[in-house]
């Protein structure tokens, strides 16, 4: 038997330390895995079930050319390193959203496609055949490509509502996305204008400016309420922070941005979260009032939305 005296406890401890590196080296072999991402957001808004779903992410290169284009390269380099923002690329979130009512699952826009987002939908613990509403807060591309899939509907038991004036605009206009998975849609489709509801509790807004009929939609359930607020503001600092930085995708910028300085005035006001299309997933949080030349700020949530 080893007697215990001071010698080889000293000795035993000065081992110690060797003994954890070999050991951390072994582990140090396992593969890199890769970075990771979660894939939706689910939270209670009063009774209505909201879930965000990722329905992809792709970087950009040269972000000036899409966001405040009418500003100097010297104000949006100053702006983005105040932000620890890359002046030289930016990656862009496409965040469908899931409303579950109770009575039935309201889809609001389909992603850019519809593999990614069935994929996203079942993720979330959904499939494609229970949703029973499909709501387009407008028609482009990034928010109809997942409506048909293979030359069917994608969502086979849905109804389809959007906005008059944004569907009326895209008929006449010739465009391949609309005729490919819009118009077979048609007869299935119900139209509502500012203040039109698509279901109880869920209101569109007119938000005109992105295009010509881009709607918002705010939900109210048992003294809660929340905005989707889909392209109205596309990132949160060089678009929704300074609303008259112009966006190269916005069909009218002079009425983009008014739209933006209301819509976003009345979630401040209101207190109440929003999602946006585009903001960085899980894509849901807050408007502030902003700073330092900035007109709102955007708060993502931080877990008040988990109770």
């Amino acid at each position: 038997m080893t007697k215990l005296t001071r010698r080889n406890l000293l000795a035993a401890g000065t081992a110690l330390p060797f003994a954890g590196l070999a050991a951390g080296a072994a582990r140090a072999e396992a593969p890199m895995m890769g970075a990771s991402f979660a894939t939706h957001r689910r939270f209670m808004i009063g009774n209505f079930e909201v879930t965000t779903i990722l329905g992809g992410t792709t970087p950009r290169e040269a972000p000036q050319g899409i966001f405040g284009m009418n500003v100097s390269e010297e104000e949006f380099a100053a702006v983005s390193r105040d932000n620890f923002l890359s002046t030289e690329a930016s990656q862009f979130f496409f965040t469908p959203t899931l409303v579950n009512t109770g009575s039935e699952v309201v889809l609001f826009d389909t992603g850019l496609n519809a593999a990614a987002t069935v994929a996203a939908l079942e993720g979330a613990g959904y499939t494609a055949d229970q949703v029973d509403v499909v709501v387009l807060t407008h028609m482009h591309g990034d928010h109809i490509g997942g409506l048909m899939n293979d030359g069917a509907p994608t969502f086979a038991n849905a109804r389809y509502v959007t906005g008059q004036m944004e569907f009326d605009h895209w008929a006449g206009a010739e465009n391949e996305g609309f005729e490919a998975n819009v118009r077979p849609l048609a007869e299935n489709m119900t139209f509502l204008g500012d203040g039109g509801d698509v279901v109880s509790g869920i209101t569109g807004m007119a938000a005109f400016g992105h295009t010509p009929g881009h709607m918002v939609y705010r939900l109210d359930s048992a003294g809660a309420g929340l905005v989707i607020f889909a392209d109205l503001a596309n990132h949160p600092v060089w678009s929704l922070a300074r609303p008259d930085w112009e966006v190269r995708f916005d069909a009218d910028k002079e009425a983009a941005a008014a739209s933006r300085r209301n819509v976003l005035g009345m979630i401040n006001a209101d207190r109440i979260p929003a999602i946006g299309y585009h903001m960085p997933f899980p894509a849901v949080g807050y408007v502030d009032t902003g700073s330092n030349g900035a007109e709102f700020r955007w708060v993502p949530e931080a877990g008040q939305l988990m109770g």
